[in-house]
């Protein structure tokens, strides 16, 4: 299932894609403010994955507008980044944020969050466990206490990852923190022996080096967990309760869009995520759901707490913004 391109040609890609993700710092103007035609102002940080598909869906199919909404994207590296600017109020919303990494700071009290939109959840393919071609790993039990490259430690990969291999019984590899543009230069010369990867990395990876699938991680236990969302904070939805929720709606409709329309996002990805077209029309969608749901996401709180990524439990009804 591997995409063959020229290796030239897909280290271009990466490097495209790490351009584009860039570290917010020193940023010197608000989150939100008003545009000169009237509608208000948000910056929204966002990792170009296929996570942030309905962020610039709404934004390209004139969904914001029509809720009065002018939104900037920012793009990151990893959502955890955007954190500081996000309290300081420099951005107003942090797209494609992991779950694990925001419950967490909610717990610690470092963060009063509110979840205003679903992002994605778990689809089969949507991540995989890679290793070069030639690799002695042949099926998920030879993980064991091997390096597995992830984007960030203790968060929705390696939780996942653990949730499968526990339910076949199988060892835990030792996570590596590689960012996903680094993941294939990683692999390749041999800092891990294996890269868990998120599309369009995953696609970029297989293409590039030839490497195979060990294991899709987007199944067992973790497939339709949800796994990243649209965060803010409780400040900024009381003091802009019309943004909060027209931003609410706008992203929804994206994501009804994009569950009823895979081309739309295929269409849409080249345009933030430094990939083809041809190399969009072959990578594996996540689920993109129209609302979130409190349930699914005492799904992911229950596995953090069996992990250890949370001390105690948390009902994520309240952190619902309305």
């Amino acid at each position: 299932m591997a995409l063959r391109r020229s290796r030239s040609g897909t280290k271009r890609l990466a490097a495209l894609v790490a351009a584009a993700a860039l570290i917010l710092v020193g940023c010197d103007s608000g989150g939100t403010s008003s545009s000169g035609d009237g509608r208000q102002r948000l910056t929204v940080a966002a990792l170009p994955l296929t996570d942030s598909a309905a962020l610039y869906l709404a934004r390209d199919r004139g969904l914001f507008a029509k809720e009065g909404l002018d939104v900037r994207i920012q793009p990151v590296q990893q959502s955890i980044q955007a954190l500081p600017a996000l309290l300081k109020g420099q951005v107003s919303v942090i797209a494609s944020a992991n779950y694990v990494t925001y419950l967490q700071a909610y717990e610690k009290g470092t963060l009063d969050l509110r979840i205003l939109a679903e992002g994605v959840r778990i689809a089969p393919h949507m991540m995989d466990v890679l290793v070069p071609k030639d690799s002695a790993l042949k099926k998920p039990a030879d993980l064991a206490g091997k390096k597995v490259a992830v984007a960030v430690l203790n968060n929705i990969q390696s939780l996942t990852l653990n949730a499968i291999l526990d339910a076949q019984d199988a060892g835990r590899p030792v996570y590596r923190q590689i960012l996903f543009p680094q993941m294939g230069p990683a692999l390749e010369k041999g800092q891990v022996d294996a890269a868990h990867a998120v599309e369009p990395f995953d696609t970029a990876i297989q293409g590039e080096l030839g490497a195979r699938v060990l294991l899709d991680a987007g199944s067992g236990p973790a497939l339709g967990l949800p796994a990243s969302g649209y965060i803010t904070t409780a400040d900024f939805v009381k003091k802009n309760p019309k943004a909060a929720a027209g931003f609410r709606r706008a992203v929804e409709a994206a994501s009804k869009l994009a569950a009823k329309d895979p081309g739309a996002v295929r269409t849409e990805l080249p345009k933030y995520a430094k990939v083809t077209a041809d190399q969009a029309a072959s990578i594996h969608l996540p689920s993109y759901p129209a609302t979130a749901d409190p349930a699914a996401l005492r799904r992911l709180i229950r596995l953090m707490r069996e992990q250890g990524l949370l001390k105690k439990d948390i009902d994520p009804a309240p952190l619902l913004a309305k």
